[in-house]
């Protein structure tokens, strides 16, 4: 008879930052959950915590999610969009320590998107040698959106989504 333990869902050696892109005709929202592994967190932590006092204060926060936002970029049909901070959510410390804290971001960009085909094109430029990234569009709520297709680079920092509106 052999015994199986379960696998433990702690992140190791990387920093994943997995973003979902809900499309609307008037919002397109972006969420960012930023995973770091148990190697990389006291690095991250260096980035968030600049006094080192082993406390998150919220403008640290604040100053680290403007840190990931200058990383992006977005665009649509080839004019680049701002992304405006809705939701910003940080882990306890020791959460991030234990490669189960997870940073979630959100980002919104007003659209007032009429029939027509889109080309959107997002990219992430990460923090680090660590960072893995994934990307995703979700399956449209209003069925006049219809995705006609998604392109990645190899590593996900880069996306581009091709999508309708009738």
């Amino acid at each position: 008879m052999t015994s199986f333990s379960s696998a433990s869902a702690h992140r190791l050696d990387e920093y994943l930052q997995a973003t979902t892109i809900d499309l609307a005709q008037d919002l397109i929202t972006l969420r960012l959950r930023l995973t770091p592994g148990v190697e990389v967190a006291e690095r991250v932590l260096k980035q968030i915590d600049q006094n080192g006092d082993g406390i998150l204060t919220p403008q640290e926060q604040h100053a680290y999610t403007l840190r990931v936002a200058r990383g992006l970029s977005f665009s649509l049909n080839g004019k680049t969009l701002p992304l405006r901070l809705a939701v910003s959510t940080f882990p306890f410390i020791a959460e991030i320590k234990a490669g189960t804290g997870v940073i979630s971001l959100q980002f919104n960009v007003r659209t007032f998107l009429k029939k027509g085909s889109y080309h959107l094109a997002y990219l992430n430029r990460g923090s680090g040698p660590d960072t893995v990234w994934l990307v995703n569009c979700l399956v449209p709520h209003d069925p006049s959106l219809h995705i006609l297709g998604q392109k990645r680079s190899v590593d996900q920092a880069s996306y581009a989504l091709d999508f309708l509106i009738d």
